[in-house]
């Protein structure tokens, strides 16, 4: 039997000639990553191996972007903790504020990871980087830890689930909906412990900014990680960000899937997440004009951050000012993101919609700062998660939408659809 994907990146990792599904392996890592929320666990754990250095100095990846910057007093001494290991082991990959940015989000536009790479995070949303055709997932600050002291880390190799694309998405459709629409068919644990594989025709037409989206809420539907194939597009993004060699696995012929979801873009509508799970959705033409009334929007974060979500959002935000029962937040996730988003003018529109633009955090996603909800409250996010409480109050409630229908919300005070006349 032939492997998928993500088991052939698995068997090269491991040095096998092949893995099955089920199978326990130890395998190197090319890439080792914590925040200010997981790093100061795995600092603490890292000095019980008895080791002073790292095992690559080139392989370590340390963001603070949770709760910075710093929100208050606690946050502050996580952050100094991550800061001073970072320092004192000489971490290359060290990106301080003023640096930074959401982490999914930098490292692909900083070029640390590349196809056929073996990443492990200590944030559950590492699965991001399987659009690049790297292998990614998320770990315990523990297994953080043994990663930063040894290099290596154990997998039980999963099955796979395959999603074959065909067809293209419609005008203000994109990722964020085709992953809720997903999530949505197959539920929060229907991909349990297994790669999630995109194949078909229809990649051809989704974007990076795309993939990174699909892949990053992989987790959301229970997956071990997202995983696309590498075609010109990923080589050409790779090149442009690139400072590694990518390596290109591709699926065999007669790999092993435990199921197979054929979905035609073209019928792909604006999708939204009713609280309080991932998998609650509902298409844009299921919502009553006026049934959801909100609060705020958020747009930005790790899943929809990106400048190609900004500029969607300034399409629909350009010349309209939102209602005045909103608040309207926004996240470019990055720097770089940031400072091409104010030289295009996106922020003039956002301003003078009545938005604010924040610095590059993960804030308000997941209730640290920069837009945390009261009691009753409601909010259209970009973001990934809406569980109880995930943004605030335990009364609250999180929508999760894409950067089109947060921007067409936070216009109308209700839910709406971002085709809809303004």
């Amino acid at each position: 039997m032939g492997m998928t994907m993500s088991q052939k990146v698995l068997a090269e990792k491991a040095g096998l000639k092949s893995v099955h599904a089920g199978q326990l392996i130890m395998a190197d890592v090319d890439l080792v990553l914590g925040n200010d929320i997981t790093s100061p666990v795995a600092i603490a754990e890292f000095s019980k191996f008895g080791k002073k250095e790292v095992f690559d100095k080139n392989k370590i990846a340390l963001v603070p972007d949770h709760f910075a910057p710093n929100k208050d007093i606690k946050a502050a001494e996580q952050c100094k903790c991550m800061r001073e290991f970072a320092h004192d082991k000489e971490i290359k990959n060290y990106f301080e504020v003023g640096q930074m940015g959401i982490e999914h989000a930098l490292l692909p536009e900083q070029g640390l990871v590349t196809a056929g790479e073996l990443v492990i995070g200590a944030d559950s949303h590492t699965c991001t980087y399987g659009a690049l055709g790297a292998f990614s997932t998320g770990v315990g600050s523990t297994d953080m830890a043994c990663g930063m002291a040894t290099g290596k880390a154990w997998f039980k190799v999963p099955s796979a689930i395959r999603f074959n694309l065909t067809g293209k998405l419609n005008k203000n459709i994109q990722g964020k909906d085709l992953i809720l629409y997903i999530i949505g068919m197959i539920g929060v644990d229907g991909a349990l412990y297994q790669s999630m594989e995109f194949t078909g025709p229809g990649i051809a037409n989704l974007t990076i900014d795309d993939r990174l989206t699909i892949a990053n809420m992989a987790i959301e539907a229970g997956a071990k990680n997202g995983i696309f194939p590498v075609d010109q597009i990923t080589l050409d993004y790779l090149k442009a960000h690139g400072k590694k060699v990518p390596k290109v696995f591709t699926a065999d012929s007669d790999a092993e899937y435990e199921k197979t979801y054929d979905i035609d873009l073209s019928t792909v509508k604006s999708t939204v997440s009713f609280p309080h799970l991932p998998s609650n959705t509902r298409c844009i033409d299921q919502i009553k004009k006026g049934e959801v009334m909100i609060d705020q929007v958020v747009i930005g974060s790790c899943t929809n951050g990106r400048l190609s979500d900004l500029r969607a959002a300034a399409s629909i935000l350009k010349g309209h000012t939102i209602a005045k029962t909103v608040r309207c937040i926004i996240l470019p996730a990055t720097q770089t993101i940031w400072k091409n988003a104010m030289n295009e003018g996106l922020f003039e529109i956002f301003i003078d919609a009545g938005c604010i633009v924040s610095t590059p955090t993960c804030g308000p996603c997941l209730g640290g700062h920069m837009g945390i909800l009261a009691a009753k409250e409601r909010a259209v996010s970009t973001t990934n998660r809406n569980f109880v409480g995930r943004m605030g109050h335990v009364e609250s409630e999180v929508y999760l939408a894409s950067p089109q229908v947060a921007a067409a919300s936070a216009i109308k005070g209700y839910i709406a659809d971002p085709n809809e006349e303004n």
